[in-house]
C-alpha cells in the first residue's frame, strides 16, 4: 500500500503532501490542477521499482542508487514527455529543485529522489528503498487502447514515438494469458457485471486482435463503440489476473467517452477493486462519477475510513490540495460548482415542464 505521496516544486505544486487510503483515491479538480501529474509521478516510481526487479541481472539484488537514478528519470521522462527531465521542475526565476518522497506501508519501498530544472537525464536519489516492487502497477490513460493493440508494443519499443509510455505498459498487461487455478472465482465474481454492462466478452486470436464476443459472434473491437472498449481494457487486465494481488490501479478519467449507465458500472467495479485488495487511484472531473462513488461507500460504513478524495485548487503559489476521507473535505470544486449551476438554471428556466 502507498500510504503517501509528497512533493514539493513538481509542474503546477509549490508543495503537498497526500496521504492515501489503502482503498480508494480519487482526486478531483480543473483541466490544468495537475491530477494527472499526481498519477504519472506514483505511477513512474511504482513501474520503475517493478521494472528493475524483475531484470535478471537485479534477480535477488536489493535496489541501489545506480540502478534508481537513471531508470527512475528515464520513466519520468518516458510517462510525461518533457522534453527533459528539469522541465518537470516548478518553474520559478532562478534554478529550482523538485523533490519526491513516497511512504509505503512497507517501508522497505519507501523512496526519496529530487532533480533540478537543468537535469536532463538523473535524478539524485536521496532515498535507496529496500525491496523491488513485487507486483506490477496498472496505468489505464483516457484512451481506450485495445484498439491500437495488434503491433503497438512492438512499434513503440521499436521507434521513437511521441505516445505516453502508459500506453505501451498497459498493452503488456493486456497481452498477458488469462489467469487459471484458485483465483479463477474471484475473477469471474468480478467479470460478470463488466461483462453484462458490455453484452459480450473480451477475446484476443492468436494475430494480436482483440474482439467482443457476444449472442451474434464476434465483432472486431474497433467496431465496437468507444465506451465499451473502456470497459473491456478493465475486464481484460481483470481477466488476466492484472488487478488482483494488493495491486495498485491507476486510472485518469474512467468516465471519458462512457454514457452514464456506464459511468454506474465502472464506478461499481472501481469500488469492488478497491475492495478486493486493489489500492485505486482515480483522476476526474465527473460529478456524476463523484456522486456515484459516494452512494456506493455510504453503504460501507466500515470501509470509510479506507477512501480518500483530494481536491486541487490553483491558487498564485500554485495548486493547493485539500482532503479527507468525503467529497465535503476537498472544498469547491469549479467544474462541479458548473455542474450543479446548470442544473439550477435548467430547472429556473422551466425547460421540459
Amino acid at each position: 500500500m502507498l500510504k503517501q505521496l509528497g512533493i514539493k516544486n513538481l509542474t503546477v505544486f509549490a508543495e503537498a503532501q497526500l496521504d492515501f487510503g489503502k482503498q480508494l483515491n480519487v482526486i478531483v479538480g480543473e483541466n490544468g490542477a495537475g491530477k494527472s501529474h499526481l498519477l504519472k509521478l506514483a505511477y513512474s516510481v511504482l513501474q520503475t521499482s517493478w521494472e528493475e526487479g524483475r531484470k535478471p541481472s537485479n534477480s535477488g539484488e536489493s535496489p541501489t542508487k545506480t540502478a534508481l537514478q537513471t531508470h527512475l528519470a528515464e520513466k519520468l521522462v518516458n510517462v510525461f514527455r518533457p522534453e527533459q527531465l528539469g522541465r518537470l521542475a516548478r518553474r520559478r526565476q532562478g534554478r529550482e529543485r523538485c523533490d519526491v518522497k513516497l511512504a509505503f506501508a512497507n517501508a522497505e519501498l519507501d523512496v526519496e529522489f529530487s532533480f533540478a530544472t537543468n537535469s536532463k537525464s538523473e535524478v539524485s536519489v536521496d532515498k535507496v528503498p529496500a525491496a523491488w516492487l513485487k507486483i506490477a502497477p496498472a496505468y489505464l490513460p483516457t484512451r481506450e487502447l485495445l484498439s491500437i493493440y495488434p503491433g503497438f508494443v512492438s512499434l513503440y519499443e521499436g521507434h521513437y514515438l511521441q505516445f505516453e509510455e502508459t500506453w505501451r505498459d498497459t498493452c503488456l498487461l493486456l497481452g498477458k494469458p488469462l489467469q487459471k487455478g484458485p483465483k479463477e472465482a474471484r475473477i469471474r465474481s468480478l467479470l460478470e457485471p463488466l461483462e453484462r454492462a458490455m453484452e459480450g466478452s473480451i477475446e484476443l486470436d492468436a494475430n494480436g486482435r482483440f474482439y467482443l464476443r457476444n449472442v451474434s459472434g464476434r465483432m472486431e473491437i474497433p467496431l465496437v463503440a468507444e465506451g465499451l472498449r473502456k470497459l473491456g481494457m478493465l475486464a481484460r487486465l481483470t481477466a488476466t489476473g492484472a488487478l488482483l494481488d494488493k495491486g495498485y490501479l491507476f486510472w485518469d478519467e474512467p468516465e471519458a467517452n462512457l454514457n452514464p449507465k456506464l459511468v454506474r458500472q465502472v464506478a461499481s467495479s472501481i469500488v469492488e477493486l478497491s475492495k478486493s485488495g486493489m489500492q485505486v487511484f482515480l483522476a476526474t472531473h465527473s460529478l456524476f462519477l463523484l456522486r456515484e462513488l459516494e452512494i456506493l461507500l455510504s453503504n460501507d460504513k466500515n470501509g470509510r475510513a479506507h477512501n480518500r478524495f483530494f481536491g486541487l485548487h490553483p491558487g498564485k503559489n500554485g495548486v493547493v490540495v485539500k482532503q479527507g476521507p468525503s467529497i465535503e473535505d476537498i472544498g469547491d470544486i469549479a467544474a462541479l460548482d458548473e455542474d450543479l449551476a446548470q442544473s439550477d438554471r435548467f430547472l429556473d428556466a422551466g425547460v421540459g415542464a
